[in-house]
């Protein structure tokens, strides 16, 4: 039996509500990789830890801005669910032919404080380039 994108979102959506996580990875009808860290750690440490294992895979995160997009697009992701969404990363799975569901579509993702725009869609303001954003997050220092 052939596992599709949809089945393989559907599992990543089942696994971050069922286990409580901030981001899960399915593909082939398997979960590659769960996380309950916050930010874009957990999708840095899902690019170090399985690479391109992710290529060809369905993502769900809490919280998707354009910098989680972005990183999305650099490990070749063919499907994502954002329960929460920025405008901005729509449009760059959009721009990108990404398969892309949500739960709430936002402007703009903010930071803990609810101040001003989050630092890592911050840190990738001006570039469309997922090697340039991979770079400018990797330098945070999360």
């Amino acid at each position: 039996m052939s596992v599709d994108a949809s089945d393989d979102l559907d599992l990543a959506k089942r696994t971050l509500r069922e286990e409580d996580l901030s981001l899960a990875v399915a593909k082939n009808g398997g979960v590659l990789f769960r996380s309950k860290s916050h930010g874009v750690s957990d999708l840095l440490a899902m690019v170090s830890d399985i690479g391109r294992l992710a290529e060809g895979s369905s993502l769900a995160d809490s919280i998707v801005g354009r910098a989680a997009a972005l990183l999305c697009i650099y490990s070749k992701i063919i499907a994502v669910y954002g329960a929460n969404m920025s405008e901005g990363a729509l449009s760059v799975f959009k721009a990108n032919g990404i398969k892309c569901e949500y739960g709430t579509l936002v402007p703009k993702i903010l930071n803990r404080k609810k101040n001003d725009i989050c630092p890592f869609d911050k840190a990738v303001l001006g570039t469309d380039d997922p090697n340039v954003a991979l770079d400018r997050l990797r330098s945070l220092r999360l």
